[in-house]
């Protein structure tokens, strides 16, 4: 379970709270799907990696703990959870309100960004790769929080997007379920390059809506 943390060791620097801070490297680790669903965190393996002391850990599990991305079990230990269907229905509550709002009157529209994105999960859904096209949705939908311009509604997100990389884990044996929203993300850029913003706001309740209907069906027939 040993981390890469060279790409952390400047926000460590500059960041006031060192179990915050842990809690954001891990946080980070699910969301880039470093850390699947059930996988136990180990303390020792951990707090060596992230060279903090323990109770310090402990005290990041009690944060990502609240927010539902990791389950604690007394006697058994801390681990990654596995979102069910109220965890599901819970994140789209928060995604429906965070996202049409920010692609209505964000103000820093990005969409030399967004393209990027595209290009990305289009070469990934080429290639067949589940894993990168989820990876490229979540870049899509935090570029499309981040021009809201407030770093507060980034941090929701982020804690968001840490749950819904547990969530597609489930769907990884479903690469339709990725494929087909390639496209679509595709499309609500070009709403926004006109400047329909509206109408690209609309698309993304639908988008949410059917989202997280396929995923509760999943869920269901899963019997979760």
């Amino acid at each position: 379970m040993a981390l890469n943390l060279d790409e952390y060791a400047e926000q460590r620097a500059s960041h006031t709270n060192i179990t915050l801070w842990a809690a954001e490297v891990l946080r980070a680790q699910i969301a880039a799907g470093k850390l699947l669903p059930g996988t136990k965190l180990s303390e020792q393996q951990l707090a060596s990696s992230l060279n903090i002391s323990r109770n310090t850990l402990r005290e990041a599990f009690t944060v990502l703990s609240g927010e539902g991305v990791v389950s604690r079990y007394p006697n058994r230990g801390v681990f990654v959870a596995s979102p069910g269907a109220e965890a599901v229905r819970e994140i789209y509550r928060v995604r429906r309100m965070l996202e049409p709002a920010a692609v209505l009157w964000g103000e820093d529209l990005d969409l030399a960004r967004l393209d990027a994105v595209v290009r990305q999960a289009r070469e990934a859904k080429d290639r067949s790769s589940v894993e990168e096209m989820a990876a490229a949705n979540q870049a899509f939908h935090e570029t499309l929080v981040r021009m809201s311009g407030s770093a507060q509604l980034e941090q929701i997100m982020s804690r968001v997007l840490a749950e819904m990389r547990l969530v597609f884990h489930a769907m990884s044996g479903q690469p339709d379920f990725h494929t087909h929203y390639v496209e679509q993300n595709a499309d609500l850029v070009e709403l926004l390059r006109a400047g329909r913003r509206a109408e690209a706001a609309e698309a993304v309740r639908g988008y949410l809506d059917a989202a997280e209907a396929e995923l509760l069906g999943h869920l269901s027939a899963e019997g979760h």
